[in-house]
């Protein structure tokens, strides 16, 4: 058997780390309610986003309408609404990956603190913050780089010998096996 089709039948298992025909009564009924808990996550973050969405355009709505028009005078704070919107359904999207699969989604969730490190700084007011703060923002930035980059070589790596992302092979049951140690 092949380690994509290992992956394959692994993800149309189920959610192995909250799994609900667990033996134990107490750790089956924990789990539900972890999952459960899951679900209302996404709900309320779909919320959040449709409201965000909502205030972005009567936002831009009430400064075209009023003098002087068709202008947005402060359009930094509308592109930092803009980015906040994004990164609430960047959140989503890790939500969802993790209610579908027990795969951590460990790219996404760096890609989402990018986003949302990004967002800071586009929306930067310099006289609030002193230089020991904007060199600790420049390092977590490099830092989030690096590490994207570092996880897109290993998944790029893990996918030309046909086995499952790196972030994900950490979590499949038999991964300490041979089938999914290089």
């Amino acid at each position: 058997m092949t380690n994509a089709h290992q992956t394959n039948n692994h993800n149309t298992a189920g959610h192995d780390e909250l799994p609900t025909n667990e033996r134990d009564p107490i750790l089956r009924w924990l789990h539900r309610v972890m999952r459960l808990a899951a679900y209302v996550l996404a709900i309320a973050m779909v919320f959040v986003i449709l409201v965000g969405v909502i205030s972005v355009l009567h936002t831009i709505f009430i400064n075209l309408i009023q003098p002087p028009y068709f202008l947005i005078p402060d359009i930094i704070k509308t592109f930092g609404a803009f980015l906040a919107v994004l990164i609430a359904y960047e959140i989503f999207s890790n939500i969802r990956l993790y209610i579908r699969s027990d795969v951590f989604p460990m790219k996404l969730v760096v890609a989402t603190a990018i986003m949302a490190i990004a967002r800071k700084i586009i929306i930067l007011d310099m006289a609030e913050y002193s230089a020991l703060d904007l060199i600790g923002m420049g390092v977590i930035v490099v830092g989030l780089g690096i590490t994207y980059w570092l996880i897109s070589l290993a998944d790029r790596d893990a996918a030309a010998k046909d086995q499952p992302p790196v972030a994900a092979r950490s979590l499949l049951p038999g991964s300490k096996t041979k089938a999914y140690t290089d």
